[in-house]
């Protein structure tokens, strides 16, 4: 058996030529159950880019204690936010793939555009050789991540390296890593945040809530935080907003490390103490809604806020399959395609 995958003679080289976009996003499980939601944090918690702890003491840590404990807890979250079309994430990004394949087509461009999940399906494997098979010989890949992390970003690239050490036919491959500064994502991200502060007035403070990270990467060189803090400066300048108007946050945070802050949860309990009682939350480092908003800035965030004595508290969804958010992707890849 041969050490290295090619295509058949039939598929051939005769087909080959077209450019193919690839949107690569976290990934959820297929239902909201303890055994679905088990499947999926087993591979993605078991991955070294997510957790850099030595291998065999975080493997006794997952299996022993957290895969028993937190499936039934996350899965009781996602049906919270599941809907007839299944997960949120699995929708959206679904829908931004297919007005991106319309946005080309529809400018004469003939490009391939899938879309697959780091972890869980479709899985990037499969994808990839979806494309192989459709004649896709020159890829441009875009992580759905708009700030760089390790975590994130790097992981999307180790997967879609694995595979390809195993073709013998590889692609031209151009893997775009950030989009942090974009002019197009600040003006989209600036645009979504305007048209929420003319419906619904400007709040005393708008918090900008990313997801949270150890802050030992940050020590190690990932440049994460440096990136969110660039976007919050874009942004902010964008909507001239002045520095008492708006506030960065991080949450998400896992275990008893020391991660990013300040943290949103504590900064939703302390800001009506502070006489900050109206705000509106966005979460510049999603770019499509998922437990991580619904769940815990819509609903949980919200709660803590509250209860502190907070009165006027709202939510300004991600980008989703916005028409500006797909003209921006199409904008990003377009220069290497």
């Amino acid at each position: 058996m041969a050490k290295y995958s090619g295509l058949t003679k039939e598929v051939g080289h005769k087909q080959r030529g077209k450019t193919g976009v690839l949107l690569m996003n976290l990934g959820t499980p297929d239902e909201p159950t303890a055994s679905s939601v088990r499947r999926y944090l087993a591979e993605f918690l078991a991955d070294p880019r997510v957790v850099e702890i030595p291998k065999l003491v975080w493997m006794c840590i997952l299996h022993g204690i957290i895969l028993r404990v937190r499936p039934a807890k996350s899965a009781a979250l996602y049906q919270q936010v599941w809907t007839e079309q299944g997960s949120p994430l699995m929708d959206i990004t679904r829908r931004q793939t297919q007005k991106l394949a319309s946005h080309f087509e529809q400018a004469g461009e003939d490009v391939s555009v899938e879309f697959c999940m780091r972890y869980g399906e479709p899985s990037v494997a499969a994808t990839l050789k979806k494309m192989h098979q459709q004649g896709v010989d020159k890829m441009v890949v875009l992580p759905l991540y708009p700030q760089y992390a390790a975590p994130t970003t790097a992981s999307a690239f180790d997967a879609i390296a694995k595979e390809l050490t195993s073709w013998r036919y590889l692609p031209a491959l151009h893997f775009i890593n950030t989009y942090h500064d974009h002019p197009d994502f600040i003006d989209a991200l600036a645009a979504s945040i305007a048209k929420d502060f003319e419906t619904n007035g400007k709040p005393k403070k708008l918090v900008l809530s990313y997801h949270g990270m150890p802050e030992r990467n940050l020590h190690l060189g990932d440049p994460y935080y440096c990136f969110c803090m660039k976007t919050t400066k874009l942004v902010v300048a964008k909507l001239g907003l002045a520095e008492d108007d708006y506030i960065t946050t991080f949450q998400s945070r896992f275990g008893k490390a020391k991660w990013l802050t300040p943290y949103t949860d504590a900064t939703m309990e302390s800001l009506p103490g502070q006489g900050v009682k109206d705000i509106a939350v966005v979460c510049p480092a999603f770019s499509a809604d998922c437990l991580e908003t619904l769940e815990e800035i819509a609903g949980e965030n919200r709660e803590i806020f509250e209860q502190a004595g907070g009165e006027n508290y709202r939510y300004i969804a991600a980008l989703n399959d916005d028409d500006a958010h797909i003209k921006m992707m199409a904008n990003i890849v377009k220069p290497h395609i």
